[in-house]
């Protein structure tokens, strides 16, 4: 253990700019993390009202978050971790990625999209991400400050602040397969609910959204609410 401080302390200017770096890749990459919209989502899940579409969406998130967790743990546990730099950039960014999906998606659930183009949403969801919050749309000098461009420097720090913070409790030897899985899944619902709660109290009602929003009839494959397992403890119900 003391060993590992010790070379983070010698790395540190190494380990900054590799979180810069991957900063910048998670900006980079935002605006091509696909979304589903909200008819899509119904459509993919019949019957499900807001919260049990919500319920769904941070469960799937969190389950795939904890798989990266797990591989990347048990990589790093190897007697001689491979290339595990590249690894643990990867596991962030994979895991950056999937909130982001995650938080464009319940903004969708609760009729809370962002205006603008798909880049200005990106941005603003990339707040909401490294913030733990929703995007309020009540408050145009907020999302105004969100869609800005001068924010890409305050995001890079941001995320930098992240990864930095992140790296050490997935340096070898410090986690192996099941904590990685463990701490992501707990992290990705932590997030989810705080976004969600602030989401939650802005919601629209699904029948006052645009026609757009309201799919046309369930896609193939889509499961009914019925056929679902019950979570008598989960919120909504």
């Amino acid at each position: 253990m003391q060993a590992v401080k010790n070379g983070v302390r010698k790395g540190g200017a190494s380990v900054r700019n590799a979180a810069l770096y991957i900063a910048d890749r998670i900006i980079e990459n935002a605006p091509r993390v696909p979304v589903r919209e909200l008819a899509t989502l119904r459509a993919q899940f019949p019957g499900l009202g807001p919260d049990q579409l919500a319920d769904k969406l941070i469960a799937g998130a969190a389950n795939a978050t904890s798989t990266v967790g797990a591989s990347v743990g048990a990589a790093a546990m190897l007697p001689v971790p491979p290339a595990i730099p590249a690894e643990l950039a990867a596991e962030i960014t994979a895991v950056a990625a999937i909130e982001l999906k995650l938080i464009a998606e319940l903004h969708e659930v609760y009729g809370q999209r962002p205006p603008g183009t798909l880049k200005d949403r990106s941005l603003a969801y990339l707040t909401a991400w490294t913030e733990e919050r929703g995007v309020d749309l009540t408050k145009p000098t907020t999302l105004n400050a969100a869609l800005g461009g001068q924010v890409k420097r305050e995001l890079r720090q941001q995320i930098t602040k992240r990864t930095v913070r992140n790296l050490p409790m997935l340096m070898p030897f410090m986690v192996g397969a099941a904590v990685g899985a463990v701490m992501n899944r707990r992290d990705t619902r932590k997030l989810a609910e705080k976004v969600r709660a602030d989401l939650r109290r802005r919601a629209v009602p699904w029948h006052q959204l645009p026609a757009s929003a309201h799919p046309a009839r369930p896609l193939p494959g889509g499961v009914p609410a019925a056929l679902e397992p019950s979570d008598p403890s989960g919120p909504g119900r």
